[in-house]
């Protein structure tokens, strides 16, 4: 095997890998956690840190943000989901 091979087999797999759906969920949820993370920093005046987000937002959103996620994919829409705000 020559190293163009393996390249071209390297570049394929991430290729197959960033097509996938559960790449693309990941990288909806990463987001979402991103978005939490920068709310709360600025609400609280100081940065969360990624970890303490991820963790807040699987406790409070993620429940409701999947199942609206869920429902928007079985539309088709191409239009964003709409995600209920969860009362505190």
């Amino acid at each position: 095997m020559t190293m163009t091979t393996t390249t071209t087999e390297t570049s394929g797999s991430r290729e197959f890998v960033k097509q996938s759906s559960l790449y693309q969920e990941f990288l909806a949820e990463r987001e979402e956690i991103l978005k939490h993370k920068w709310i709360e920093s600025e609400r609280l005046g100081y940065d969360i840190g990624f970890e303490r987000a991820l963790l807040d937002w699987i406790r409070k959103h993620r429940d409701s943000w999947r199942a609206a996620r869920r429902a928007h994919l079985a539309t088709g829409s191409s239009a964003p989901p709409v995600v209920p705000i969860e009362k505190k």
